[in-house]
């Protein structure tokens, strides 16, 4: 099989995000055919409708790396109960202007840790209903509500042995969507 190219969108831009450790662990847990390329999001200027005729670099840059994937891997933090801003802005950017809407039929999987007890829920949810207008497949189930706590990763930056085999799982499971899909 051809290798699968993922694009990976990690909704926050600190360095040590707990969502950007679990994206890598992540995608340590997925089969070899499987290659993944982190979307720089942090570089783009605020979404703004007069400018869609004529992009920055960085909205074009992330707008051609989506078009080139066969899949989505969105691993997202909640900020205030939804999705962090930055992820938005992303979002808006790729899929403007009107009709040139780059996520349209990519799979994606939606993932997320937080240190609270529901994990990124909300986030989540919110995070769905959009890629649901924008005509994003979205993995269903299992949902991957993931508390921030110890144990969760190793000394290696592995995913820990706690939570292995949920997210093994998981990544199964979201690897099968993608290939259904992509095929």
């Amino acid at each position: 099989m051809a290798q699968l190219q993922i694009v990976v969108v990690v909704g926050s831009l600190r360095r040590d995000s707990f969502n950007r450790r679990l994206a890598e662990g992540l995608i340590r847990l997925a089969p070899p055919e499987f290659s993944f390329t982190h979307l720089n999001i942090g570089d783009l200027p605020l979404y703004n409708q007069d400018e869609e005729a004529n992009p920055a670099a960085a909205v074009k840059r992330i707008k051609s790396e989506i078009a080139a994937a066969q899949g989505l891997l969105f691993v997202t933090p909640e900020y205030n109960r939804s999705m962090p801003g930055v992820l938005k802005n992303a979002i808006d950017h790729a899929s403007r202007p009107y009709g040139q809407n780059s996520w349209k039929g990519k799979p994606a999987g939606v993932i997320g840790a937080s240190v609270g007890p529901i994990g990124t829920a909300m986030s989540q949810q919110h995070l769905r209903n959009v890629l649901a207008y924008l005509d994003v497949p979205t993995l269903g189930q299992p949902e991957g509500f993931i508390h921030a706590k110890e144990g969760l990763f190793d000394e290696a930056g592995n995913i820990g042995p706690a939570s292995r085999q949920f997210l093994q799982s998981w990544i199964g499971q979201y690897v099968a969507w993608v290939k259904h899909h992509a095929g």
